[in-house]
């Protein structure tokens, strides 16, 4: 591998991975992907190898400038941070609150309610109804923020972290066959994201790990 050039492990179907692969598009970082197979081996996550770089088990993991950080929002903000174009949080405070709190609520409220570990627990004859109980709860929440954020995206008309979060979490409904049809706020800022060229590469369809028959 080139010396210097951050490094990404990540799960091409993980969406938090998915939220650092969007912001490394945007912001032009060239990186190498090494990838962590979560099914794959009982889950390459639990090897002492990759636990030594991430006690939590968990992709995304990054090593850039000499550090490794976990945490896909912690990873965003600090790429922000050394690497501020373009802006992936507004300048303005209440606008830069604004992404935070949706960024938390997908982070926070939803995405981890539904994640790998937890759908382990509830056994996989109630997988997919938990799951898209806990979409849903969640969405009903994010539907109404969002009408009285949003503009173009999120928050208003530039892309934030905001939307990082979100196509990856919309893509996860989908995968749970979750009805869209109460949320137009949400399905319409995905759709228009969807279509930018830093959602497109990162997709979990196109990356190194994909396996064949989800490649598009």
């Amino acid at each position: 591998m080139q010396a210097g050039k951050p490094i990404l492990y990540s799960y091409f179907r993980s969406s938090c991975s998915w939220r650092v692969r969007i912001a490394l598009a945007l912001k032009s970082i060239d990186y190498e992907t090494v990838p962590i197979n979560l099914i794959k081996d009982q889950g390459q996550q639990f090897s002492q190898e990759f636990q030594a770089l991430n006690p939590m088990k968990q992709v995304p993991t990054l090593k850039i400038d000499g550090i490794t950080i976990s945490q896909s929002l912690a990873i965003i903000e600090f790429l922000e941070e050394t690497r501020p174009t373009p802006r992936l949080l507004p300048q303005d405070p209440k606008k830069r609150a604004q992404v935070r709190m949706i960024s938390d609520t997908i982070a926070s409220g939803i995405q981890p309610l539904q994640n790998l570990s937890i759908l382990k627990q509830v056994g996989q004859e109630n997988q997919l109804t938990w799951a898209q109980k806990v979409i849903h709860t969640g969405f009903n929440a994010l539907e109404q923020i969002l009408r009285s954020t949003a503009g173009k995206y999120c928050v208003g008309d530039e892309v934030s972290m905001a939307d990082l979060c979100l196509v990856p979490q919309v893509a996860n409904a989908e995968r749970f066959k979750v009805d869209l049809t109460p949320y137009p706020t949400i399905s319409r800022i995905n759709k228009t994201l969807l279509a930018l060229e830093a959602f497109q590469v990162s997709h979990p369809c196109r990356q190194p790990d994909t396996p064949p028959e989800l490649r598009a």
